[in-house]
């Protein structure tokens, strides 16, 4: 069974310290050491979390010489951005929907005030 695209971003932005990686590859490459740096684990483990991420195609690998450095790629991310649309245009609208009874409460609050 193949999993969506979608759902293999999801699935790797899902943990906090893969979303720290993506945050700290957004200013530039780094390499696995640099990318440790900030957490309490191992190289090998922060090489796990890459190999999600790597998968997930959100980062990839280089080479130059010893040093393979970790770049961002935010493609993914737009599948992602798309998939949100939808929901942001719900809360929009129900926002809209909310900001017009508020008004319409107002409205109807001075209208009584101004009746007494």
């Amino acid at each position: 069974m193949s999993t969506d695209q979608l759902s293999i971003t999801f699935a790797a932005l899902a943990d906090p310290t893969r979303r720290a990686i993506l945050a700290h590859l957004a200013h530039g490459e780094a390499s696995v050491t640099e990318l440790a740096k900030p957490f309490e684990m191992s190289l090998p483990a922060i090489s796990k979390h890459l190999k999600v991420l790597e998968r997930a195609r959100l980062v990839t690998r280089g080479r130059e010489a010893q040093w393979r450095p970790c770049q961002l790629n935010a493609v993914p991310l737009k599948d992602v951005d798309h998939w949100l649309d939808q929901y942001r245009q719900f809360w929009q609208e129900s926002l809209d929907r909310l900001d017009d009874y508020l008004h319409e409460l107002q409205s109807q609050e001075k209208d009584e005030d101004q009746d007494k």
